[in-house]
């Protein structure tokens, strides 16, 4: 857990550890790091947001996954969609959970939409068309697609075919 303020100021060198142990996942302690910062937790949670934004990109920088914190307004269920929606916003895998109601709005938040696997489904195709191979850049329903988006739109279809084998397997 990202949880203290040492934690904090050492996040690339923790993440980096990742390479010599079985280091794969964090989640993020907002609770024990407020309490460690004298910061008050808002609904906004501003006085985390840098430490939110830095802790995803040196996880993403050495391959480690991210868990946002909890909610601890845990029948609060539209505060609980703002804060998983922000992480999301972050590039956050998920959120820790602390109640049953709590599931189907943090899936809703991380599972991709329909529109997105469509969209997604539509890369991947047109890069695979003859006349796009080996092309950097292509355009997809009026819009730029860079080789970026194709990597993209194969992690958001792999997201969604293991939510639907979990859903079908439930």
């Amino acid at each position: 857990m990202i949880e203290t303020c040492r934690a904090v100021t050492h996040l690339d060198a923790l993440a980096a550890l990742s390479a010599s142990t079985r280091l794969s996942l964090w989640v993020m302690g907002v609770n024990d790091l407020a309490k460690e910062m004298r910061a008050r937790i808002t609904p906004n949670r501003a006085a985390f947001v840098s430490i939110l934004s830095l802790a995803v990109c040196a996880a993403r920088a050495h391959g480690v996954a991210i868990i946002d914190s909890v909610c601890n307004e845990f029948r609060d269920l539209d505060l609980f969609r703002a804060e998983a929606l922000q992480g999301a916003q972050f590039g956050f895998d998920g959120k820790s959970l602390i109640h049953p109601a709590q599931i189907e709005p943090c899936n809703a938040v991380f599972s991709p939409s329909a529109d997105e696997v469509g969209f997604a489904r539509a890369v991947i195709a047109a890069f695979d068309l003859p006349e796009n191979r080996g092309k950097g850049t292509i355009s997809v329903e009026g819009k730029m697609a860079e080789l970026l988006h194709l990597y993209e739109a194969r992690r958001t279809v792999a997201m969604a075919e293991l939510a639907a084998n979990h859903t079908d397997n439930a």
